[in-house]
């Protein structure tokens, strides 16, 4: 079996050329068959999920797996009780479940695996119905996909169901339910699910964008005012993010802000360059600078990178939206082509040069 440590690296290779092959044939045909891209897509999204489902159980390169494991032995063929005290209640109950009817723990990773690419795959297919291969790549290339994929895997599945449940935005019947299921997944689905309902009520941009950059001059003030706020709308985990001792304090991260804001400029160049931009950009854009806002708030809690995924999980959607999505005036495809180049370069140089030389 392939060893754990090489996991990333093969993911990245697929990842990279899949990215590269997209630019190729975008800049040479636009307008593509979407049958075509579809298919392409289902066969990427069977070789992902495969890989990254049947990956081997590492306590040293998947952390979260080996205590997912113990659990699931303890479980395994007991008599399955519905628990309803229990912060995930959806996400909870399904490994207790599968560990009583007896199934290998290899094939419950391969379950969540298999709909957290499958929520992320449809959830571009509907967000981008001209370009969904497109934008389900870049998504494959995001700085937190692989990491969401296979360490954090509760908060993963969440985020990615809850984009899901937002592409359903026009029904907002059916939308608003699923967002509360994300929530059921994992707790933290609280602050999107509240940054949805806001901009569902008002996103116009500008007001969004003056309190991203009030939130950003706080976090570089070092004022952590708003940590004692928000934890009183948390649950007691959650709490101790915020008000626990910071024993992985690394203080303000520049590096964070900038990668953050990559989205926040192109919303603003957007807003300036397309005529008549869509409401659901607007939404999109609108949720993105509200969730990255609550992070840049909380950026002094420890594991602040598990706050700021509760942005990063729509930051690939709102980056390339513009361009696939909206009339931007002047060379469309090239923009998308450069945006999403720089957008892969970075995971690449977090993966290979910071995380192994750097850190």
């Amino acid at each position: 079996m392939l060893s754990a440590q090489y996991y990333i690296y093969i993911y990245m290779l697929i990842v990279s050329l899949c990215t590269f092959n997209v630019i190729k044939t975008y800049k040479a045909n636009p307008f593509r068959s979407k049958q075509q891209d579809f298919i392409t897509g289902l066969i990427l999204l069977v070789i992902i999920t495969l890989f990254i489902g049947l990956r081997p159980i590492s306590g040293k390169y998947f952390v979260d797996m080996r205590a997912y494991e113990q659990t699931y032995n303890a479980y395994y063929n007991t008599i399955f009780f519905f628990k309803y005290d229990t912060e995930n209640i959806i996400f909870d109950n399904i490994l207790p479940f599968m560990a009583s009817m007896r199934i290998p723990i290899e094939l419950y990773f391969l379950f969540i695996a298999t709909l957290y690419f499958a929520f992320m795959f449809v959830a571009c297919q509907r967000l981008f119905p001209k370009d969904g291969l497109a934008a389900f790549v870049v998504y494959l290339g995001a700085f937190s996909t692989f990491s969401f994929g296979t360490n954090g895997i509760k908060a993963g599945l969440a985020a990615s169901f809850f984009l899901f449940a937002i592409s359903f935005k026009e029904k907002l019947w059916i939308s608003i339910p699923l967002v509360l299921v994300s929530k059921g997944l994992h707790h933290s689905m609280t602050i999107p699910i509240v940054a949805y309902l806001c901009t569902v009520l008002y996103n116009k941009p500008k007001l969004y964008f003056y309190f991203w950059f009030f939130s950003l001059v706080m976090a570089a003030a070092h004022i952590t005012v708003f940590m004692n706020f928000f934890s009183q709308f948390t649950d007691e985990h959650g709490a101790d993010y915020l008000l626990g001792d910071m024993d992985t304090y690394i203080g303000f991260r520049p590096d964070f802000v900038l990668y953050s804001a990559a989205p926040v400029w192109v919303g603003w160049k957007a807003l300036k360059k397309i005529p008549k931009i869509s409401k659901t950009y607007k939404q999109l854009l609108c949720m993105y600078l509200l969730t990255n806002s609550t992070w840049m708030l909380c950026m002094y809690a420890n594991f602040n990178n598990r706050i700021a995924y509760l942005s990063w999980f729509l930051y690939p959607v709102v980056l390339v939206y513009p361009f696939l999505n909206e009339n931007w005036q002047g060379n469309r495809v090239r923009l998308f082509t450069q945006v999403s180049k720089y957008h892969l370069y970075f995971t690449l140089f977090m993966t290979l040069i910071f995380y192994n030389f750097i850190k």
